[in-house]
């Protein structure tokens, strides 16, 4: 007769693997724990407390944030003499796990504290010795963004030309380049680290260029797109060549280029807030480095466009912004 066979265990075994299974439980109850208590901390925001215009942009970004992190959101707004120290004492004291940093200073008021994640935006470029561990949304537009929209505007578009500074814009090169190939362009990228050496390299790119299929990138670089003189002699020679310019910066619109996206400060808010929305759910205080702007609006010179023989009236009404104004 077949007999089943049973495992016997000494009280002693018994007390062990109940034990053992104590604290297993009260390792989950602790990492639970501490993970709802990571998810729910508070979000800091230190931001410049400064004049108009700015003020109004700053304060459009925190709305953002605060309609996608409700009322966990810690505002500080920090004047450039303000007492740092202070500032991270208090931020200890709020238990803030992660702090978003808006513009330059903000950046600078927070970024020695590596005992937070933080988000960084507000801000045209990082230099990659300062971005590691960082997620920064640059003010640069996606070139991917900007790309698809010179193909929209103006159809027979086949080269893209860019001066740029490598020690401001390297690593939006390197995601133009790619952007450039889905959209079927080619991006003829040059190098330049002074003002005298932009110079050089436009007069390349205005010698070589045929107006019919190509057009000018002006990116956000205050090497090569420099306001003072670079820009006014860059403008004229498109303008008395015929050539397609478009840009990263709002204000070049108004002054003639074909179009330019600018950003979505309300959209962008919301942005940030969802990547430290992300850091706390996760943990991961790893940081997404440099990515480019892509919550985006687009302004369109309408003078501009008439001279270069591009007919945009049935487009206009995705345009947010419109020059010359009616």
């Amino acid at each position: 007769m077949h007999c089943p066979m049973f495992s016997l265990a000494t009280p002693s075994s018994h007390a062990e693997s109940g034990g053992r299974l104590v604290a297993v439980l009260l390792g989950i109850v602790l990492l639970v724990t501490a993970a709802l208590a990571q998810a729910e901390a508070p979000i800091a925001v230190v931001y410049p407390d400064i004049g108009e215009p700015y003020r109004a942009i700053f304060e459009k970004i925190v709305e953002g944030i605060e309609d996608r992190a409700g009322p966990r959101v810690v505002k500080y707004a920090v004047k450039s003499s303000a007492d740092i120290a202070e500032l991270k004492t208090d931020l200890r004291r709020q238990d803030a796990r992660v702090v978003i940093a808006l513009g330059r200073q903000g950046m600078k008021a927070v970024a020695p504290d590596r005992s937070m994640a933080m988000v960084v935006g507000g801000v045209s470029t990082v230099p990659e010795s300062e971005v590691r561990g960082l997620s920064v949304i640059s003010l640069s537009p996606d070139p991917s963004l900007l790309f698809s929209r010179l193909k929209a505007l103006m159809p027979a578009a086949k080269r893209v030309f860019v001066v740029y500074d490598p020690r401001n814009n390297a690593w939006l090169m390197r995601l133009a380049k790619e952007a450039a190939r889905a959209q079927g362009l080619e991006l003829v990228a040059y190098e330049a680290q002074d003002l005298r050496g932009a110079m050089q390299q436009y007069q390349t790119v205005f010698a070589t260029a045929d107006s019919r299929t190509d057009a000018l990138w002006l990116p956000q670089d205050t090497t090569t797109v420099e306001e003072g003189s670079v820009l006014p002699l860059v403008l004229q020679e498109s303008w008395n060549r015929s050539l397609a310019i478009f840009s990263s910066s709002f204000g070049h619109v108004r002054r003639g280029v074909l179009f330019a996206l600018y950003p979505d400060n309300v959209e962008l808010g919301k942005s940030l807030a969802g990547l430290a929305l992300g850091i706390l759910a996760s943990g991961n205080h790893g940081g997404g480095g440099m990515m480019p702007l892509r919550d985006v609006r687009i302004a369109v010179n309408l003078r501009t466009a008439q001279h270069l023989g591009l007919d945009l009236r049935r487009q206009q009404r995705g345009f947010d912004l419109v020059f010359p104004e009616p």
